[in-house]
Order: C-alpha cells, then structure tokens, then sequence
C-alpha cells in the first residue's frame, strides 16, 4: 500500500456506489466494493460488472467486491459510504468498531436521517465525536461518470486536509472536484433538490410547460436557500454545485429518479408502482417528509416542499397541490 496506491472501502453497491468504485479504482486506488447481500456481491463479482444497476462498464483490475463488511474495511484508508438515506445510521453503526484508528470516514449518501431529522454529519459526529468526516455532493448521474464525461462535484470537510484528500482520490481528467467548508450547506442542498424534481416531474407530467418548471427551479432554490442558511449553510454552496447545480441537474433530465416518481405520480400510479416502475431507491420520498418537519420546526417557509409531502404522504391529488401554489398570494420575488 502506497500513498499513490490508497485503499478505499465504497460501502454501497447501487448505481452511485459503483460509479465512485469504478472511478477511484480508475484514479489508482485499491476499491473494496461492499454491498449487504452476499447475493449481489457474489453477482457484480462473477460478472465483473453491475449489470441491474451500471450495466456495460466492467470493472477495474483494483476493484474488488464483498459482502463480508470486516474485508472491506481491513486496512481502509479511506470509507465512502454511498447507501440510502435511510439505512446510513445503520451501516455508520456496524462500520464504526470495525475501522481501523486511521480510517477516515466521508459519505455521498444524499438525505436526512428519517426518525431524527438529523443531517447525515450530525448522525456521523454522534458516532464518532469531532474526528473529521467529509460530505461528496453534486450534479452526478452514475452513468454520466462511467462513462468518463466531464462532471464537477464538491466536497466539503471542516478540516481543509481532509477535504483536500478525498477531491485527490476523485479527481482526474474528467472528474473535477472542488473542496468547503460548508457541510451544511453542501448537505442540504443534496437532499432538497430530490424533493424539488418530484415536484418538477409532476409539473412537467401533467403538461404545464417549460415556463412552470423554470419558476418551480427558482422558487425551489429559494426555498432550498432559507432552510440551508437557517441552519447554518452558506449562500454560495447552496448556489453552487451542490444547491443549484444538483437541483437543474435532477429536475431537467429524466436520469433523475426524483424527477420520474413525480411524472410517474402525475400519470395516476402509486408511490408503490412508481417505486416498482423506477426498480431503485427514490431519495424524494422519504426526504420530502423529513425536510417538510424540519422546516415547519424552524418556522421556515417552503411552499413547493409543502405541496410535494402532501401528494406523496396525504394522498393529494397532483392538480390540486399545483393549483394550491398558484392560489397563493402574491408577492416580492427576494426572500
């Protein structure tokens, strides 16, 4: 093991999980892939490849696959984890007595902690205190990043060095990453933005044009903007990569789950049959829950979050939640 040679556990094999494996294993790395089904692991690892979920991208000499979670983290320098928002207390839980004291820890899981509310770096500090951890966001799709186009990402640390060393391990000719300080910010953005292309994709599905999904980016971001900086998040980060350029990215492109659980939803199907549609984890809708709560907690406004938890959670008829944001007085653009 070498400075040039890391090892690297990524800690979920989804289609996320595997675009980073792929990608740092193709920076140099040592990859341990690990997913929590040995029948899985033991599939990507006999077809050298994640044929459900990244199909067509076979992986590189230095990536490795398990489902043994100890194998994974032996020896890690560095552990990604990059599973659901709901499972990552969970798997931070079984990870953390297994790794090693040098082992440092960062996530490009994108959520909020359901039964808490958390931010996923709160959950992670409860579990280990003020050693440094690393938050990786932006406008990523998997595929995008597989298949070698340019992407940009951030990557946010309160210690500088740690930042400085995980954007080392992503960076490469086509895969630019740059470092902050705003956890925060960094982290609400990537959950919100999830919420907002459900939103987006129940517009576009039921044929309001380009002229409403544009209003409901802005308005979106706006929203976005008071929640981050009501908890501390920075104006810049949540009109950067990791706010603005996550929510265009997820609201405009059919890549996006998000985006096609809201069109799947306008067209009459359940959250279920969306679910079963889409065959993967939708982040939007456990988050618009929780980000819903977490706004009415801080007395903060966010209308188009509003509309969205009540069609995914009372059962709100799309149209309706639609007109109850056209119905709304009007007002001052700012703020």
């Amino acid at each position: 093991m070498t400075a040039q040679h890391p090892v690297i556990a990524v800690l979920g094999s989804g289609s996320w999980g595997t675009a980073l494996a792929i990608l740092l294993s193709r920076n140099g790395a040592i990859v341990r892939l690990w997913g929590h089904l040995a029948t899985e692991s033991e599939r990507l690892h006999r077809d050298g490849e994640n044929r459900e979920f990244l199909p067509g991208y076979p992986f590189p000499g230095g990536l490795s696959v398990t489902a043994d979670l100890g194998a994974a983290l032996q020896g890690a320098e560095e552990v990604i984890i990059v599973v659901p928002s709901h499972a990552f207390k969970a798997v931070l839980e079984k990870a953390v007595p297994m790794m090693e004291l040098q082992t440092s820890l960062s996530w490009a899981t994108k959520g909020v902690e359901p039964q808490t509310l958390s931010l996923l770096h709160e959950v992670a500090a409860d579990l280990l205190g003020d050693k440094p951890t690393a938050v990786i966001s932006g406008p990523s799709f998997a595929s995008e990043v597989a298949k070698r186009l340019p992407t940009a990402v951030t990557v946010a640390s309160s210690s500088p060095e740690h930042a400085e060393k995980i954007a080392g391990y992503l960076h490469s000719d086509c895969f630019r990453a740059y470092t902050s300080d705003d956890i925060i910010g960094l982290e609400v953005g990537g959950a919100a933005k999830n919420v907002m292309a459900i939103g987006a994709g129940i517009a576009d599905g039921l044929g309001f044009g380009a002229n409403t999904r544009a209003a409901l980016i802005t308005r979106g971001l706006a929203e976005i903007m008071r929640l981050g900086m009501a908890l501390g998040g920075k104006r810049e980060t949540l009109m950067g990569l990791g706010g603005m350029g996550d929510l265009v990215l997820t609201c405009t492109d059919d890549q996006s789950r998000n985006r096609r659980m809201g069109l799947a939803l306008a067209q009459g199907l359940s959250i279920d049959e969306a679910k079963q549609e889409i065959g993967q984890e939708v982040e939007g809708v456990m988050t618009a829950q929780a980000i819903y709560n977490k706004a009415r907690k801080l007395g903060v406004e966010m209308p188009i979050t509003e509309q969205v938890y009540r069609v995914l959670h009372q059962n709100l008829d799309p149209k309706e939640a639609v007109q109850n944001l056209l119905g709304r007085r009007k007002r001052q653009e700012a703020g």
